[in-house]
């Protein structure tokens, strides 16, 4: 198992179904050795990317200080990153957008972080799987572009009221995939 993982939780319900599973998540990533870092986008203050290209020249990742810059450092060093989200209008949430999007520092910056385990711990209210397509894709995508290796990806249809999940095997899965990391 991956001794550090980040995972960036964009959805802003506390006791909501992406939380639960993130917990599950945990729990076991942390019974197999695991140091496992969440970083709430929702509850952060991260604005979008400005495009300045001066990432990392003030020493911090992003220019703009805000709190990209507290969870960065923990990107860089992670060996494994999951992306937790619910659907909103079939794509990511805006708060987990931004985190994504000001990770292109890594990039403008030359820091190298090929090599990471990443996944996926999805859910939305919709009864169907392609439903998280506008999800599940650009992951598939970010992680090609990165050089990450996409471990394993949970996808939780049809839960909408907080603790729905618990009438599905969302917990189970993303326990498992911590397993994968």
């Amino acid at each position: 198992m991956a001794s550090k993982i980040v995972v960036i939780n964009g959805s802003p319900r506390k006791r909501g179904n992406t939380a639960r599973m993130v917990e599950s998540f945990k729990a076991r990533a942390e019974e197999g050795g695991a140091t496992v870092v969440v970083f709430d986008a929702a509850a952060s203050n991260v604005g979008g990317c400005h495009a300045c290209e001066t990432c990392f020249k003030s020493g911090k990742a992003c220019t703009y200080d805000d709190d990209f810059n507290t969870i960065a450092p923990d990107i860089l060093d992670a060996d494994g990153i999951v992306i937790a989200c619910p659907t909103y209008w079939y794509s990511f949430p805006g708060q987990i957008k931004n985190v994504i999007d000001k990770m292109y520092s890594f990039c403008v910056a030359e820091k190298d972080i090929k090599g990471k385990k990443c996944g996926l711990i999805c859910c939305c209210e919709e009864d169907e799987l392609d439903v998280m397509d506008g999800i599940s894709e650009p992951l598939d995508r970010i992680a090609a572009l990165l050089k990450w290796e996409v471990v394993g990806k949970v996808l939780v249809p049809g839960v909408l009221e907080e603790g729905a999940v618990d009438k599905t095997d969302g917990c189970e899965q993303a326990a498992a995939l911590a397993e994968k990391f």
